[in-house]
Order: C-alpha cells, then structure tokens, then sequence
C-alpha cells in the first residue's frame, strides 16, 4: 500500500508507510530514530508493556507515587513503551466531565492520591485508649530517673494530654522537678497567661520550653514571651525557635548531641559539640549567628550547614562571610537565597571556596551555569484538600500537578483551544529530576492516516542508563531553560524561595509607583479635511461587509480595487509585505497607526500604560508571564499571605473572543497555563457592578485622527454585553462561560439590550448617575491613548486614520477598569440598532449612519454623534 492510499483512508500496513504520515511528528516528540521501528510495532499491535518493565510505589506518606524499574537493567535509547492518556479535555469541560462521565472523577482522584479521606481524628481517638495520663506521664519519668540516673528528671515532655491551666498548676511540677531543662507542653489547653508565665519561671535552669498549639499562644502578645525570658535566664529554645540566650545547649540540640537521653554533658569540662559534623540550624528565629558557642573552636569538624529560614539580620553578609570562612572543613551549606549571605549563589561560593555544594547542588556546576538562584532541596507542592470537599474538587485542584498539553492542527488552521490531557497511571507516576533518566512526549498516530483518525499516547524511552530499583523520572520542564524562567516555572510543582518573589514584586512595585508621564493638552484640530482634487468621490475599499452596506453618503463609493482607493479599510493587518503586493501606496489613506500593537496586543498595552502612567487604578494588576513570572508569584504570594483575594485571568497576547481565557486562583494553573501559548495573568475583578444580579462590560468606540497632535474622539454609541448567568465566585462557576464572560456574538445566546434602557435600569438599580460614569470612563480612555502617544510617537501617520473599540467594566464603586483596545471592532450592534446619545441632547442615532459619522469625523473633520476627548 502507497503512503498515498494512507493519507486517503486506508489503513497503514507498512512501517514505511507509517513514517511518511508521521514524519513530523516523530521529529517533534525527539524520539531516536533507532526506535522508530519499535514505536510502530507497539502503536500498530496495540502493545502496552510497561507493567512487564515497572512498578508503582506510593510515596511522601500515601500523597504520590513514583515509578521504579523492575528490569534488571534498561540501556539508553533501547526500548520505547506505550502510555495511554486516562483523561482528554478542553478545560472548560473538566468540571462537567468529572460530574458526568461514569467512573472518571473515582479514577482522576486515586491517580492523583486524593481519594484518601482524612481519618486522623479517628486514628488519633483509637490510639488515645492506650495513651498514657499526665500523672502516669510523670509516675514513669520519676521512676525512670531512679532507675537509669541519677534521680533527677531534666526533661520532661507533657505533650497533646489535655491539660488545662488548673490541671497544669496542680502538678507543681517546679517543686518536684527543679532541675528540668526542658519542658514540652505542646498541644494541650492551656489559656491562662499569668499562671503559665509564674509557674514556668520558677525553673532557673531551664534551657527549652515548649508551649507550641496551646490556646495561650493564640492571645499572647511579646509581653509573655519576655516575661518568660526574663524570668527563665539560661532560655535557649523558645516554641522551637532560639531565644538571643542561645549557645553550646542550644547548638547541641539541634545536632542531636542533647536529647531526651542526654539531656545534658556529662563532661562539663570537654568540648561537648568537638564531635559535630552536621547541624540544622533552619526555622529557628536567629537573628545573630555570631555567638561563642557557634565558632570553628567549639565544632572544628563541622562539614554540613542548613540556616534557611533564619533572617540572622543583625549581622551584616561580611561579617557572616568572615565567620563561615574560619570554619575550614565546611563543605556543604543550605541557606536561603536571597538571604542573609546576599543573592547571588556565584558570589556566595567565591566567598566561600571550600564549599563544593550550595543548596543541594554542585558547585561546580552553579559557577558553570552562573546560577544565582538555586535550590535541589524544594518541597514538594502536594494537593491539599478537606475531608468534606467533594472528590471533583480536590481533582480539579491536584490536575496542574499532572496535566501535559497539546494543540491539534491540520493543513488549514491551528486550533485556538489546547487539549489537556493526563497520562495513565504509569505515566503519571513520573515524577520531576533536572537530570532525568527518561523522557516523555506527545504522539498522535493516525492509523488510517487522516487526523480524524488520530489517537493520542504519550511516548516513553530511557534517556540514560537505568538499573532495577532506580526511579524513573522525567523534565517537567524539558527544553525549557533559565531564559525561559525555568526556576519560577518549577512553582508549579515545587514551593520555591518566596523571599526571592516577594523582594522581585517590590522592585517591580517601586518601579511603577516612579512612573507618572504629564497630560498632554488638548489641541485643536491640525488635520485638513480629506478630498480628491477633482471633487469626486472618495474611493474606498473594504473587506468589511457593514461598511460595503452602510457607508452611503455621497463623499464615498465603494471600490473593488486596493489599488484604486483612497481609503483602505480593512479587518487585516497592513505590514510593507501586504503594501508590497497589494500595489498600497504611501498616499493612501488607511485604517491602522503604525505600531499601534502598543494598544491592541494585551502585553503590550499593558507594558504602554505601565511605563507611562505607572499603576493607575484602572488597570488592574497585570503581567505579562513571559517576562515577569517571577514578579506575579510575588504578588501571589503576598496575597495569600495577607489573606487578600487570589483570582486571576489569563489572556492570550492576540486572542479575540475570549479564546484560552482562563479565571483560577491555583498558583500551579497560572503557571502551567504558560504551556499553552504567552499570555498576561490580569487580577481578576472579584467584585464588578452587577446589573439584575449578572456580569458585564461595556464597548466603546474610539476614533482617532491623529497622534502629533492627539485628536481622539468617543462616538456617543456604546454599548453593554451581558453574562447570561447570574454572576458567582463559586469555584465550579470558574468552568462556566456564560457566568464570567459577556461575548455572546459567536453561536451563544445573545441578550441585547438598549444601550438607553441599560442606563435608565442601572441607575434605578444602583442609585447613580451615569453622567458621573461617563466621564470617569472618557477621562480613562483619553489617559490610555495618551499613553500611547507620548511613549510611542511614531505612531504618528498623516495617512492612517482609525476607530478602536474600547472595552470596560466597572466594579462595585461604579470605577472603570479598562480590559482591552481592539483593531477594528466588530460594530455589527451598532449597525442593526437605532439608538440615543446619552450625553448632550440625547439625540436620536440610527444604525444604518454609523459609518456614516465615523468616516465623517474621520476623513471630513465632522463631528457628528462624537465627542473629542
């Protein structure tokens, strides 16, 4: 059978005839061609062998798996396997196929190890029948002194029994214990602050106290804590974190060399920490790491050091820098970057030569990569979920930990809405390495060799060599380098440095609130009236089927021929290409500004405003991901630290008609979203003017004359687009467009209203005056165009001319918010229906003349049914 009889519908027979339909994409998926022959045999006999080669494990507690290799061995690039996709869909179907598809939200949940429902509190009552009493607690430490010491207890651990403040007092534990060191009350009921602090500070020699999960903590202030550190001189550990007391104790405890079996050294007299090696120091509050007791003297052998998490503050990085140098066998050192040793890992293991790893990571391969931010020990970011929260909402939260994508296409377009899919249990079980053992890629193969066809695998092959027991492991991110922000990406699997986001927010932040360009004043019209020398007509051709039927006054005909015109009006792009071929000339008039991108792509109309006007409040916050990722996870993660609202959009640079347009607040979604094309992640507007209960937005039309000087004028027809749903901030009211999107003009219901009626209802409902509105919106609209004027003028054209629909919403103070310019905005509404100005005298404007005004005010300097702005 010819590869022809293949593409024609027959079915593919041969491996030759295989290739030539799947050409490109055995090329994409980077498979060797070496196991081309064995891709097709599997594909072809539908073999699935993977459960011959590998195994599942659960692992991190039952909350994921990972995939080990039973085989003895597997050399690289030597075999290939099949992995079948357990869920296809386009996103906003996920949460009505979860409802609805038999078996599929049961099977989405186990995969993802959320199915698990939270029994601790009934392990936790099951275990407590054989837990012992406070009074059996102390009986058994009394009587273990006795037995193996020297009848003193030192520590003391009264954890999770209950104890409330009269139960607690009761014991006098000071008087029966006045040699303890340390005291662990974590997790019981203690609420009183004033007896908790006089019974804990009759223990002077006291080294560790523990009052973590009590009620008391929750109504504290600074003024306990510096009581019981007042009262308690040799305090060194305080709720877990060093008190500025700290020394040799505290140092030890931390490396395991004091505990419950030594609570103290039994040679005073030694050097009880000579012996460490390795001490974690993370999370502990230190402020100072400059201490006696903390010294290459005291631990001389000390080779590993973790102080992420510590501010350490008060020491300045060369003072830190002088203290680690002394200790000469340091090789290993985690700490936070940025931090307090600055943020550049470069600069901190030039400082420090004797280090040969830095946060888990080589260090020669950091001043290879000149990294500045690295981190091999990131926590994984595991779902979360309750018990009572339904399992198709702990899947749609889980799915960005697991989802890959693709887009399909064909010989005419490329399809505007990805495909997101999840591979099977096997294939899920990959977890993320930077340096992985295999790889994984998309293939659709289409056995008659049409993509009506196509099924869709993912591929699986050993990229290194790989022995049983081994995990086998994939890129999340492959191909995917430091200039493409790799290490923000990870966000979406792993809990990255926040310090570092947070502190790239703020700069971001103190950038914008710098920016401010003045106004430019409004002028009087320098442009001349358009006409031809003869006093005919003006020729104008279009490819717009509401200007060929409504632009019927005189001054204009319609022409079939671009070259012939003098006005070019057209839905596409004009670049020199398109002039070139056309036969365009430079003294022809048309529809478009050069460089107008600056207004009409949304990262880059948010980048025009940004750089002029700073963040004015009707922009809401906006990031373009492709460059400033790592300034939007800190915005995120100061709000969800200060409890603010987290709802975001993702917009496609150029997608009309709200295509892969998203609304989450799942950090993991943001980021992964990026996959499907570049984007800007907007702040979400939570909290919009409603009208009867519904979302909407308003479309304005903007006409513009000139840019040197700026003449712009808003035509006194707009119109509102309305939701269909009430509107909703439910989580599964994100999957549904007609609550949170208003266009409705491309095969969904329509609710057209009047633009007059609107107004007239929403003052009523409201209590406002639209005129207030009005011209808070005119006022935004002039900044936006002013924007682009003063950042880009050469936009300016003496030939171009052009009208830009604005869109609007407002939020619940009745503020405008701008959302996007448009080239050459479908004006349909404003052609089928008859309306009146809301402004001035409230005339009367017939659709039919739209486009009748518009190229009057445009090319015969009139102003008719405009205002200038």
């Amino acid at each position: 059978m010819s590869a022809t009889n293949a593409s024609n519908g027959s079915r593919i027979g041969t491996y030759e005839d295989f290739v030539k339909v799947h050409d490109l994409l055995l090329a994409a998926s980077g498979l060797p061609q070496s196991l081309h022959f064995k891709l097709f045999q599997k594909l072809t006999s539908e073999t699935f062998d993977g459960g011959a080669h590998f195994e599942i494990e659960p692992c991190e507690e039952g909350r994921q798996r990972r995939l080990l290799l039973t085989s003895e061995t597997m050399g690289k690039d030597s075999n290939v396997f099949l992995i079948d996709h357990a869920w296809t869909f386009r996103l906003p179907d996920a949460y009505k196929l979860l409802q609805e598809v038999p078996g599929l939200v049961q099977r989405m949940a186990a995969l993802m190890c959320v199915d698990v429902e939270d029994d601790g509190g009934s392990e936790q009552a099951a275990e407590s029948g054989g837990k012992m009493t406070a009074e059996e607690v102390l009986e058994s430490e009394i009587r273990n002194a006795k037995e193996t010491g020297d009848g003193f207890v030192r520590w003391l651990e009264l954890e999770e029994l209950g104890l409330d403040d009269a139960t607690f007092l009761s014991f006098n534990l000071s008087t029966k214990f006045p040699d303890l060191l340390a005291l662990s009350l974590c997790g019981n009921k203690l609420e009183n602050q004033e007896k908790l602090v006089e019974e804990v500070t009759k223990f002077k020699n006291l080294k560790a106290l523990w009052l973590n999960n009590n009620p008391v903590l929750e109504k504290s202030d600074c003024g306990m804590e510096d009581a019981i550190l007042q009262g308690c001189p040799k305090l060194e550990i305080y709720n877990s974190r060093f008190t500025h007391n700290f020394g040799e104790w505290a140092l030890g405890f931390c490396a395991d060399v004091y505990g419950k079996d030594n609570p103290a050294s039994s040679h005073q007299g030694n050097l009880p920490l000579q012996s460490v090696t390795s001490l974690d120091l993370s999370n502990r509050g230190i402020h100072n790491l400059i201490n006696k007791a903390f010294s290459p003297f005291e631990m001389p052998n000390l080779s590993y050091l973790n102080i992420r998490g510590n501010l350490i503050e008060e020491n300045s990085v060369s003072d830190l820098f002088g203290l680690l140098k002394a200790f000469y066998c340091l090789q290993s050192l985690e700490v936070d970057i940025p931090g307090p040793l600055g943020d550049s890992a470069v600069e901190i293991l030039e400082s420090l030569p004797t280090l040969s790893s830095l946060n888990g990571v080589d260090a020669s391969k950091i001043l290879e990569s000149e990294k500045h931010i690295v981190d091999s020990m990131l926590q994984l970011r595991l779902p979360e979920w309750t018990a009572e929260e339904p399992l198709a909402d702990r899947v749609l939260n889980a799915m960005w930990l697991y989802l890959m994508t693709y887009r399909l296409a064909d010989e005419e377009k490329l399809d505007e809405n990805p495909v997101w899919y999840v591979m099977d249990e096997l294939g899920s079980a990959l977890r993320h390495s930077d340096e992985p053992n295999f790889r994984v890629a998309p293939f659709l193969f289409m056995p008659e060799g049409k993509l009506a066809s196509a099924v869709s695998f993912s591929i699986l092959w050993p990229t290194q060599n790989v022995k049983r027991g081994d995990e086998c492991t994939r890129d999340y991110l492959f191909g995917i380098g430091e200039d493409k922000q790799r290490s923000a990406r990870l966000t979406a699997w792993f809990y990255t440095p926040q310090k570092y986001f947070i502190q790239e927010y703020e700069k971001h932040l103190n950038k914008l609130q710098s920016k401010r360009l003045p106004s430019l004043s409004v002028k009087s019209s320098a442009t001349t009236v358009v006409h031809r020398s003869d006093g005919s007509a003006l020729r104008v051709y279009t490819d717009i089927p509401q200007i060929e039927e409504f632009l019927t006054r005189p001054e204009f005909v319609i022409t079939n021929e671009p070259k012939d015109a003098d006005i070019i009006w057209t839905s596409m792009q004009i670049d020199e290409e398109v002039k070139k071929a056309v036969g365009i000339t430079d003294q022809q008039y048309i529809n478009q500004f050069p460089f107008e991108a600056c207004l009409v792509m949304k990262h880059h109309l948010a980048d025009t405003i940004q750089k002029a006007q700073g963040s004015p409040g009707w922009l809401q916050p906006t990031y373009n991901l492709e460059t400033h990722l790592s300034q939007l996870i800190g915005d995120y993660c100061l709000r969800k630290r200060d409890g603010l609202n987290n709802l975001w959009i993702l917009k496609p640079w150029n997608m009309a008609r709200t295509i892969d347009t998203t609304v989450t607040d799942n950090l993991s979604a943001i980021i992964r979203l990026m996959e499907t094309g570049p984007k800007i992640c907007q702040k979400y507007i939570e909290h919009p003017a409603l009208f009867q209960g519904k979302k909407f937005d308003l479309r304005y039309i903007v006409l513009v004359r000139s840019i040197n000087p700026l003449e712009i004028f808003l035509a006194d027809v707009f119109w509102v687009r309305l939701a269909n749903n009430p509107y909703s901030l439910e989580k599964h009211s994100l999957f549904e467009y007609e609550t949170h999107f208003t266009v409705m003009n491309y095969g969904r219901r329509l609710n057209h209203m009047n633009t007059p009626e609107f107004v007239r209802e929403f003052e009523k409902e409201h209590q406002v005056k639209w005129l207030d509105i009005h011209q808070r919106v005119k006022s935004m609209i002039r900044s936006v165009f002013e924007s682009a004027a003063s950042l880009h003028p050469e936009m300016h054209d003496p030939k171009s001319r052009a009208m830009y629909g604005v869109d609007v919403m407002l939020d619940a103070s009745f503020q405008p918010k701008l959302l996007e310019v448009t080239y050459c905005p479908d004006c349909m509404r404003a052609c089928k229906y008859d309306t009146r100005a809301i402004c001035g005298g409230g005339e009367t404007v017939r659709g039919p003349d739209f486009f009748n005004f518009v190229f009057g005010c445009l090319f015969l300097n009139e102003t008719i049914h405009v205002c200038q702005l």
